[in-house]
């Protein structure tokens, strides 16, 4: 089973290395990421200049590798489209630094990658872990082989991923696996307006959380709970129930 490899927190990325030494033994992986952290950049693909890919090797690993000056998606556009012997069977984005939960994909480099891969119809799977600082990596790896072998042996939907996140805890300590929807967890953005020494305005974008209450069945509730969540999310976006109301809108050119 050959599996491709991204993520949006760079080649070097401890999460990444930690899934690939996992994923080795049992696939054939290639990796094709960042050559440095590209967080927050959502399906951004690059058209204003070139991209290039440079060999790259992984600790105490023997697989093909390299970093990009892409973002996640242009990583997955180049694994394909030229750099992998072959069509992956599976693309894996992660493992995340810091869960992708409810709006937050919106922004996901980490889900990004695994949306391209489900945009080239090969099932895709993103991973994150609940957690920014002293990070457990192992029980995220492991579970996402389980996904993978899952996968093999099932298949996923056409444009259809799995966005998983993992809770920051022993294996001993993990609840269980919760299969959830996208909940509505948000930020607030902000603007942190500073000055230069030249007396020039610049600005920081920053936000927090905001206060909501995580609702049963959703990701954030079952992260919070202590279980993984596994979230199946679509390529349409497009909202039935919306759709039906527009339907007695006058909407006619006059």
């Amino acid at each position: 089973m050959r599996v491709l490899v991204t993520n949006d927190d760079g080649i070097n990325s401890a999460g990444l290395h930690a899934l690939v030494r996992t994923l080795e033994p049992e696939t054939e992986t290639y990796v094709v990421a960042p050559e440095h952290e590209r967080s927050a950049t959502g399906h951004a693909i690059t058209l204003h200049k070139p991209l290039r890919a440079v060999p790259a090797t992984l600790p105490g690993s023997r697989i093909k590798g390299w970093a990009t000056n892409g973002t996640p998606a242009d990583c997955v556009a180049l694994g394909v489209l030229e750099l992998l012997p072959g069509r992956p069977d599976v693309v894996i984005s992660g493992i995340n630094v810091g869960p992708n939960l409810g709006r937050d994909l919106t922004y996901s480099g980490t889900v990004s990658g695994a949306m391209e891969g489900a945009i080239f119809r090969i099932a895709s799977i993103a991973v994150s872990v609940g957690a920014f600082r002293d990070t457990i990596f192992d029980v995220a790896a492991a579970f996402a082989l389980r996904l993978v072998r899952q996968v093999a042996e099932r298949g996923l939907p056409e444009d259809t991923l799995l966005n998983v996140n993992v809770p920051n805890l022993p294996k001993e300590q993990i609840k269980g696996v919760k299969l959830t929807r996208q909940g509505e967890k948000r930020y607030v953005s902000r603007l942190d307006k500073r000055t230069d020494p030249r007396g020039r305005a610049y600005y920081w974008l920053t936000g927090e959380p905001a206060p909501q209450q995580d609702v049963e069945g959703t990701d954030s509730w079952a992260l919070a709970q202590g279980y993984i969540s596994v979230t199946p999310i679509r390529l349409n976006m497009t909202d039935p129930e919306a759709l039906t109301r527009l339907t007695g809108w006058r909407l006619a050119i006059d």
